[in-house]
């Protein structure tokens, strides 16, 4: 080292990185380092994170890591050749801000300000390479104009519309409640008061008009499988048949993925959440069902599948279309409502969750499909079955084979026109409205000569009053200004529409924004919009799976449709980064008190050996624990690094030098690539572990160069100290050059050392002091053989016999016994087949080449170095490659 001391010794105060980093934060800054602008002679690269919301506690350490994934993948792509477009934004509308201001006494429009000022401080401390001319916040109106506009284009096209929705109301605040406002059931502001479910008008978007293509192009998406999975599970397509019951004189369609069970039904379940719910209320059961819906404090999805299924009798009576029979009808918890019909037939016999009810209800059970292999009775049935068999009770349709009796059955209902085939998505139409201030407010009026007018888009940006009154009702209607308006097609009075906007609209286009953020005629150029997007690579939490990702690929694709882009979907590669969990094995969080802040880090150890931690300790889409030993280790390797290559000597680079570097470079490209940063960061520590004092000035270059991405703010120091030009955050990356590359230079060395170490070691064990001789056996050539393709072989499998059989060949043969003892041996520690195996030669010419500087270190006379296979001495038999016999006379 040149610095003269051992890594893990060095004194922080030898590196000021705390006025490194200002230094170079503020180059960054005064000369727009990482602004970008279209370039057609460029390849493209457009690098996003999802972006924050700014919360008043400011940048916690999720946030830190996946921004330095994002910043390192953009820096290697910058240096590489491409056109980066690197934005950040903030995600600033919504109801988090609107409760912390009130909670504060202040305008949700202050409060969130003031968070993003500390947020920007905070992302430019971490050395993120942003280009900050595109910075936008979605509660500025010059982009929440655009989301007005976009609204209006979706209604244009028929997209939007307005219908009956349940909701959560607080009869105290007079207001609808978000589903993060429900505690326990009751209001989050009132907790004595129960939440109740109402039926209002709501917007809603139609994302089911495109659920068969968002389905469609989930497989040809470069995501983690887990996610894609998710996305298909969400959309949800089921192939069945819509049945058509008699309810009350009223003709009720109900979809169902197993016509065969027809004949099992032994009764309906309504959703209670279903806004026609009363039509099947009698009389003497509205009692009843009231009670039993007040028990009801929530309309997630979420929700609604992990209740315990409970229900009520509504007193009316569906008529079997095949049968006559009467069914009864029930409301229930676990139907949603915005499924088919939002009404379910009942199988208990034949299905998990109908079964559980029947069960609780003592609702008849009957079976109509048996099991091939055993008969099965409703007095012993344990629990439902629901596998194929044969129909049984089914009328004319007994001893059909179950899969054979759903097209049957459906053919028999088409003939009698008492249904039909059918395609289900569990997808449903995005409800998009909120009763709620602080979103972008929906760009309607309302008129009572014209109905539902759309606001003109001259008159965009519908803005958000300032003086609004909180904690009672929707805060927009206490704004009389804001409410009262005139019509703009006939001039009469009218009132504006006072819900805003979910804060996903918000998030469906952003990154159409960043391309295009300072046009003020339009939400962005089609022109500049097809240069940048698709988004190369996505980086995000996987919460983000479904809501999101399913919303901005709807959006990209209406806005295709349209005709503001030419492309369907925003992201075909998405990376998901872990979770950090505290010290304490727990994910990161206040209530749990393990929170490390990011800035402390930072005034302590530096951002680089911040960002070094960060994504060294596991693969960055792998949870990992925070250790402050391990901070440590990550800030000593930065300063060892620092001081090495501040010190180096200009001159000639040794060929293991030479060869370490392209190798480290290689790999750490391959391993940028793929994201496995942690490898990269092994590389690079082994490499400045072993790298010489002595580089030519290229080679320093490059070693600064491949380091860049993950310590930007050390290397652009290191960079001008050496005198080189410009900024290296945007010098080339550093080719590797295959012609200096001979892994086995690295061997040798190595081999040498550890020849040193192992007769120390000996010479310990036997408390020998001093020796005239020393006598070191290399191993036979058969065993350097046999290690290679063990190797080799280890790639394919690790089964003994099956190595064993393809080693023993030839004269492999002749050594059975002994093969058959090492095989193991070797399967069991790899590590000894991990590195560069030399030949016999090699080993033997190394050594003897050698001999006087192991001579030297271990104070022998002499030292002689002998093939096993030329020697008697029963020694001899023990070498193995890469680890010879020692004779210490």
């Amino acid at each position: 080292m040149s610095s003269g001391e051992e890594f893990g010794s060095v004194k922080s105060s030898s590196y000021d990185f705390l006025s490194i980093e200002r230094k170079w934060q503020k180059k960054w800054s005064d000369s727009n380092a990482f602004v970008v602008s279209e370039n057609s002679s460029r390849e493209k690269c457009y690098v996003l994170e999802m972006f924050p919301y700014p919360s008043g506690s400011g940048l916690h350490m999720g946030h830190a890591f996946n921004y330095t994934i994002g910043d390192i993948f953009s820096r290697f792509k910058r240096m590489s050749g491409f056109n980066v477009l690197y934005p950040t934004g903030y995600d600033s509308f919504g109801l988090p801000a609107e409760n912390a201001a009130i909670k504060a006494g202040v305008n949700p429009k202050n409060f969130t300000d003031s968070a993003i000022t500390k947020f920007i401080s905070q992302q430019k401390a971490l050395g993120l390479s942003y280009d900050w001319d595109r910075t936008l916040k979605t509660s500025d109106p010059e982009y929440y104009k655009w989301n007005q506009y976009l609204f209006l284009k979706l209604l244009e096209r028929g997209l939007v519309y307005r219908k009956k929705a349940s909701i959560n109301w607080c009869s105290k605040c007079s207001t609808v409640l978000a589903n993060e406002q429900v505690h326990n059931g009751a209001c989050w502001r009132h907790l004595d008061t129960p939440v109740e479910l109402r039926h209002l008008e709501q917007w809603f978007i139609k994302t089911t008009e495109y659920a068969d293509e968002l389905l469609n192009y989930v497989d040809s998406l470069q995501w983690p499988e887990r996610i894609k999975s998710m996305q298909k599970n969400w959309i949800g397509k089921s192939h069945g048949t819509n049945i058509i019951f008699d309810i009350n004189k009223k003709f009720w369609t109900i979809f169902t993925t197993r016509p065969d069970t027809l004949f099992g039904i032994t009764f309906l379940v309504v959703s209670a959440q279903h806004p026609l719910l009363s039509d099947f209320v009698v009389t003497k059961q509205k009692k009843s069902v009231d009670s039993f819906l007040r028990k009801i404090r929530s309309t997630k999805q979420e929700d609604v599948i992990d209740l315990e299924k409970e229900g009520v009798f509504t007193g009316s009576y569906a008529v079997h279309p095949l049968t006559g029979e009467n069914i009864p009808v029930y409301a229930g918890n676990f139907v949603v409502a915005d499924y088919g019909s939002g009404i379910v037939m009942a199988v208990p016999a034949h299905d998990e969750r109908d079964y559980d009810f029947a069960k609780k209800y003592d609702i008849p059970i009957k079976i109509v499909v048996q099991p091939k292999e055993k008969k099965i009775v409703p007095k012993s049935l344990s629990e439902a079955f629901i596998g194929e068999g044969v129909l049984v009770n089914s009328g004319s349709f007994n001893g059909l084979d179950s899969v054979v009796a759903r097209e049957k059955i459906t053919e028999f209902l088409i003939s009698e026109k008492k249904g039909g085939r059918s395609v289900q998505f569990k997808l449903r139409d995005w409800l998009v409205s909120r009763q709620r201030y602080w979103g972008t407010p929906i760009p309607v009026i309302y008129c009572n000569s014209c109905g539902i007018v759309p606001v003109p888009v001259k008159d965009l940006p519908i803005l958000l009053p300032a003086n609004v009154t909180f904690g009672s009702g929707n805060p927009l209607e206490s704004s009389d200004i804001f409410v009262n308006t005139k019509c703009p097609r006939c001039n009469s009075a009218a009132r504006r529409e006072t819900d805003t906007m979910d804060t996903f609209f918000d998030s469906s286009w952003y990154f159409l924004r960043f391309a295009n953020n300072k046009n003020f005629k339009a939400p962005f150029d089609k022109k500049i919009a097809n240069y940048w997007m698709p988004v190369d690579q996505y980086i995000g939490g996987a919460e983000h799976a479904c809501m999101h990702l399913i919303y901005a690929r709807f959006f990209v694709k209406a806005l295709r449709d349209i005709g503001m882009v030419d492309f369907g979907e925003p992201f075909p590669r998405l990376f998901n980064q872990g979770m950090i969990h505290g010290v304490d094995g727990f994910v990161m969080s206040k209530s749990r008190g393990n929170v490390i802040d990011p800035l402390d880090s930072i005034s302590k150890y530096g951002a680089d050996s911040l960002r070094v931690f960060l994504i060294s300790v596991a693969s960055p889409d792998k949870d990992f624990s925070w250790s402050d030993t391990g901070m440590e280790s990550s800030n000593k390797l930065v300063q060892k690094i620092f001081l090495h290559l501040s010190n180096v000597s200009i001159g000639k680079t040794s060929s293991v030098d030479a060869s370490r570097i392209n190798s480290a470079i290689k790999t750490v490209t391959k391993n940028i690539e793929q994201f496995k940063y942690n490898m990269a960061i092994i590389c690079l520590r082994e490499l400045f572990e072993n790298i010489g004092d002595e580089l030519s000035s290229d080679d320093l270059s490059s070693c600064i160069r491949v380091i860049s991405p993950f310590c930007p703010h050390i290397c652009e120091e290191l960079w001008e100290l050496h005198g080189f030009q410009g900024f290296a955050s945007h010098s080339s990356w550093p080719s590797c050059d295959d012609s200096r590359i001979d892994n086995s230079l690295d061997a040798k060395e190595n081999l040498v050392d550890q020849i040193v170490k192992d007769i120390y070691h000996v010479m310990e064990l036997n408390k020998i002091r001093s020796c005239e001789k020393i006598t070191i056996f290399v191993a036979e050539p058969w065993k350097f053989d046999l290690f290679s393709s063990v190797k080799k072989l280890l790639d394919d499998s690790r089964d003994v016999g099956f190595i064993l059989r393809k080693v023993l060949i030839g004269d492999m043969k002749k050594q059975s016994p002994e093969v058959s003892r090492l095989v193991p041996l070797l399967i069991k520690d790899t590590k000894k087949v991990s590195g560069v195996i030399l030949s016999q030669n090699e080993e033997f010419e190394v050594l003897k080449k050698s001999n006087k500087i192991i001579s030297e270190k271990c104070g022998s006379k002499e030292v002689l170095v002998i093939k096993s296979q030329e020697s008697s001495d029963p020694k001899a038999r023990k070498s193995l490659p890469g680890k010879p016999a020692l004779l210490i006379e």
